[in-house]
């Protein structure tokens, strides 16, 4: 059976060339000489995609993509005008339409679009999950923990054992498995829930500044202390203070890291004064702080000091059955901060999210989600809006196999997004977030060219 399309435009030269431009594509084209008649036709006849024009006397385009939405939510509409209208093209996208063309419209581009459009509502009939209408606003805590797994549930157990004492905790976990926002769990759940959370990343913070960023400082002590200032210890009180990368802090500090642990004291750089140290420590690394402390990268006593509670946090390869219900607790988030309503997964998508091996763990799962979901035109999270590494990108981004410098990183990055994009500058430019101009002097400056196909 072919696809029904309803064109709908006050113009008959109109409808006719745009009937011309679909002869291509073994449709069954319909015309509608008003918004009136397209409404009429929409509800007799139940088309499978609506293309309509925005200006037209009587009931406009906007009322005609409002009319359809209500009656139903998932039916692609595309709306094309001659005038440059940016708050009707704001507006026509706010109310649900799948793209908005401007006059002269291009004939290969507007077939395209069309089957795009089409293969989207197809797509509708192969859903794997979807968010329903009550579960748009998200639920629950501030800080939620996604996970039905093993080796979840043993986290979610530890979480409960550690979070009513003020034992110091050691994190262990590749970057982006979630490590701060289990300390701040931990640090919610127990007894030190409405007292003061202090992170600390020790990678953003240079060496010179970090043990003041630590302990705080006394006027005077060194070049721009110009007034005393509390440190990340003393500002948590009898909360908590988060170090994270903890294994990225020189010896010198460890030393002196050790000292407070065992004391429960501190002085402020160049002060002389001890100041009681209430706060339950939690550290965190992405690297094996036992094995450091056997090559003598970092001090054993101090190891010994932090492993008195241990969580062992799993990469996301090894819990991929929460990877569903990651999607759906991170597209309810996305939406919501984009404004955006993309609620159905696909069979083939999900497949796809959960065959990945996720390098960059649940934080690559949340920025891949937050790119695609950008990209979405209709409520379906379409799988070529869905941009994953291949395999060799992959390889050559993991940087403990490879070294690369951060213009090696940039350039693949780059030449990826095109090819995926298949050179389109315009849309590899907005997935990039820069301008197309930037974008032109980096491909000049890497000297980047297409893959053969």
């Amino acid at each position: 059976m072919k696809d029904k399309v309803l064109i709908i435009d006050d113009s008959e030269s109109i409808r006719d060339t745009l009937k011309i431009y679909l002869n291509k594509l073994d449709l069954d084209i319909i015309l509608a000489a008003s918004g009136e008649e397209g409404i009429r036709i929409f509800e007799t006849q139940n088309p499978d995609l609506v293309i309509s024009d925005l200006k037209m006397p009587g009931m406009s385009g906007l009322e005609v993509l409002k009319r359809i939405k209500e009656k139903n939510r998932d039916m692609p509409v595309i709306v094309f005008t001659g005038y440059d209208d940016m708050q009707s093209t704001i507006e026509a996208m706010q109310l649900g339409a799948y793209d908005y063309l401007e006059k002269p419209i291009d004939s290969e581009k507007f077939r395209e679009l069309v089957n795009q459009a089409l293969k989207s509502k197809k797509i509708n009939e192969n859903i794997a999950l979807s968010i329903s209408d009550s579960e748009e606003e998200i639920e629950g805590p501030e800080y939620k923990l996604i996970g039905r797994t093993g080796p979840m549930k043993e986290i979610f157990k530890k979480i409960g054992q550690v979070s009513s004492s003020r034992v110091t905790v050691l994190m262990q976990g590749e970057s982006g498995t979630g490590k701060e926002l289990i300390s701040r769990i931990i640090h919610n759940s127990g007894i030190t829930k409405g007292k003061p959370f202090q992170p600390v990343n020790c990678t953003a913070i240079s060496e010179s500044l970090l043990e003041s960023e630590f302990f705080g400082h006394v006027k005077g002590a060194f070049t721009g202390a110009v007034r005393d200032k509390k440190g990340k210890f003393e500002l948590a009180e009898d909360g908590t203070i988060f170090l994270d990368e903890i294994s990225e802090i020189s010896y010198d500090l460890q030393s002196k890291l050790l000292r407070v642990i065992q004391e429960r004291e501190f002085e402020r750089v160049g002060g002389e004064t001890a100041i009681p140290m209430r706060a339950r420590i939690i550290a965190a690394t992405n690297k094996n702080l036992a094995e450091l402390a056997e090559q003598g990268k970092f001090r054993a006593d101090l190891f010994y000091r932090l492993q008195v509670f241990t969580l062992n946090i799993p990469p996301l390869r090894e819990r991929k059955e929460d990877i569903p219900n990651l999607v759906v607790h991170f597209l309810k988030k996305i939406n919501l901060e984009l404004h955006k309503n993309v609620r159905k997964i696909p069979y083939e998508v999900m497949e796809m999210l959960q065959e990945y091996e996720w390098i960059g763990n649940v934080r690559e799962l949340e920025n891949t989600l937050m790119q695609a979901v950008v990209l979405s035109k209709g409520d379906v999270l379409e799988k070529e809006n869905v941009l994953l590494r291949s395999n060799t990108y992959l390889a050559a981004a993991n940087i403990e196999k490879t070294k690369m410098s951060l213009a090696e990183i940039e350039k693949n990055h780059i030449l990826f997004i095109l090819n995926h994009c298949n050179w389109d500058k315009k849309k590899a430019s907005e997935i990039l977030g820069v301008s197309r101009p930037t974008l032109y002097n980096k491909i000049a400056e890497y000297n980047l060219i297409p893959e053969k196909k």
